[in-house]
């Protein structure tokens, strides 16, 4: 786990995750929403059979979303997949497994 704005190694987390724009549509879709704002801010891996991804998302200016995202392994050749999310949240909400 980490926070992405700490850690001198990565710039930002939507460079440390090369798939992260592609679940914004999958975000806005089920959540019905159009975000102007889409930014992660911090992370957490639990490593399965691929890696099941815990993104806290800045989406407006006070509003913060949880993400469980799953990548698969390499050699599936799937895409990003939004498995769950958790609207209501604010910067300071701790990111817990769910």
């Amino acid at each position: 786990s980490g926070v992405c704005e700490r850690n001198p190694y990565i710039s930002t987390c939507q460079s440390f995750f090369p798939f992260f724009l592609q679940v914004k549509p999958q975000f806005e879709k089920r959540a019905n929403m159009n975000c102007r704002v889409f930014t992660a801010i911090e992370y957490r891996t639990q490593v399965v059979a691929g890696t099941m991804y815990y993104i806290k998302v800045q989406v407006s200016d006070a509003e913060y979303v949880h993400l469980k995202v799953f990548e698969s392994l390499p050699h599936e050749n799937q895409g990003p997949s939004l498995v769950n999310f958790q609207t209501g949240k604010t910067r300071d909400d701790p990111l817990t497994y769910f």
